[in-house]
């Protein structure tokens, strides 16, 4: 799933497949001190500096052909505070290595998204979330963090300590520094018991703020072509553990969910004219199931299905209409759209330009067949979704400039004149974040 670079001048590409870059070197640091001192050196050699995590953001945020820091060396867990209640944790460390690392140690994160193979910066900095009545994204979670910034100075910051740069750099969009080290509030570890349902679209529509109101996690996929949608809820639960049973598990967490819906992406790819066809035995695949599990075993799931993808936060209070409006394009466009739609929600944040800052939001994620055209159906979506003032994700592909999101997001200036005093010559800076930040 990692991104990869072939040879010394090798190309690098991202997950999606839809970007790459020629970076001039690699370095892979096996500390801070090696950190801070590459990023000297690059500024000695005149040279742009970008840290790379797993490659899953579909946005060239990650590209640079200067020097590209890989930080898989600088993993795993430093220390846990369990009298605060929190763990800090190296960039570079997987989700996936520290779900697991923490509930080997009884603890767990409150909230995190669906999959876990990006690295917690690459996670964090590009405001990766899950869905949640009351917890937010997994960078809302963060109590601390440890940057390089341009000069190779480490830059320690908290709601105590530099409290101006953590407000911003929690989501930092790599343009504030070099994220070494996050410091994570976690809890004891806990169970949810997920209900997955199916459920007609008008229904969920109709009652979306009740779903929303008795849930603390709920979500829903709708199926372009037809009235369905999946819906999953996750709520804390006494227990006993109740998990998928293996078999089961792997028929349609593996079988159905990847395998057949590979397959169905290969013969939509090939004869577009079969979609919505296979959208109505896709969307009635999966049954109803409930299960009852350690949190990231019922918040995350496998994707091995490629795909590109573009999303949106928008005011929690304009999503229904935001989705009729979706659905009446898709439906009178002659588009043919072989993957569901995603629908979560988070709560309003103090996070200079988190997606959520400020304001409850609603995501409404679209996405493409990786290999399919998808230029038509984003386009059409963003402009129904930026009509409801909406943010795309920094990390998922959209066509918004700094203009764009001095009007959407109120602390914008905020952002810029801190990035302006950390990173005066715009050592990290690349073309993604000269048009989302301007020069």
């Amino acid at each position: 799933m990692s991104s990869t670079a072939n040879g010394k001048n090798g190309t690098w590409r991202n997950w999606g497949g839809n970007v790459s870059a020629r970076p001039a070197r690699e370095v892979t640091p096996a500390s801070v001190d090696e950190l801070a001192a590459a990023v000297r050196r690059a500024a000695e050699d005149g040279l742009k500096v970008k840290a790379v995590g797993a490659g899953h953001s579909f946005t060239s945020i990650a590209a640079t052909d200067g020097v590209l820091i890989r930080p898989q060396l600088l993993t795993g867990i430093r220390s846990i505070d369990r009298e605060n209640m929190t763990v800090t944790v190296e960039a570079g460390t997987p989700l996936k290595r520290l779900n697991v690392a923490l509930a080997r140690e009884g603890l767990s994160l409150t909230n995190m998204g669906d999959i876990m193979e990006q690295t917690v910066s690459g996670a964090t900095s590009t405001g990766t979330h899950g869905t949640g009545r009351d917890s937010g994204s997994i960078a809302a979670q963060i109590k601390g963090l440890e940057l390089v910034t341009a000069d190779g100075s480490v830059l320690t910051c908290s709601e105590k300590e530099n409290p101006e740069v953590f407000a911003a750099a929690r989501i930092g969009l790599g343009a504030l520094g070099l994220v070494t080290a996050i410091t994570f509030a976690v809890e004891p570890v806990f169970l949810l018991t997920a209900r997955e349902e199916p459920m007609p679209l008008d229904r969920v529509l109709a009652d979306f703020e009740e779903l929303w109101a008795e849930n603390e996690h709920f979500e829903f996929y709708w199926f372009p072509h037809t009235g369905n949608t999946n819906t999953k809820r996750n709520n804390r639960s006494a227990g006993p553990e109740k998990p998928v049973p293996q078999l089961k598990s792997w028929i349609e967490d593996e079988l159905l969910s990847n395998g057949a819906f590979q397959v169905a992406n290969w013969v939509g790819r090939a004869v577009p004219a079969t979609i919505p066809a296979i959208a109505q035995v896709s969307s009635k695949a999966l049954s109803a199931r409930t299960y009852t599990d350690i949190p990231y075993k019922v918040f995350t799931s496998p994707r091995r299905v490629r795909f590109v993808e573009m999303e949106y936060a928008v005011p929690r209070a304009a999503l229904v209409e935001t989705l009729r409006e979706l659905k009446a394009m898709v439906d009178r466009s002659g588009l043919r759209v072989s993957f569901p739609v995603e629908v979560r929600t988070a709560p309003a944040d103090d996070i200079t330009l988190s997606t959520a800052s400020g304001r409850d939001s609603a995501y409404i994620a679209v996405h493409m067949f990786r290999g399919t055209p998808y230029q038509r159906y984003f386009t059409s979506a963003e402009r129904i979704f930026t009509a409801h003032e909406g943010r795309p994700h920094w990390g998922k592909i959209h066509t918004r400039d700094a203009e764009y999101f001095s009007r959407v997001y109120p602390r914008f200036g905020e952002f810029t004149a801190l990035r302006d005093r950390l990173d005066p010559d715009r050592r990290f800076q690349n073309d993604y974040l000269r048009r989302v930040l301007g020069a």
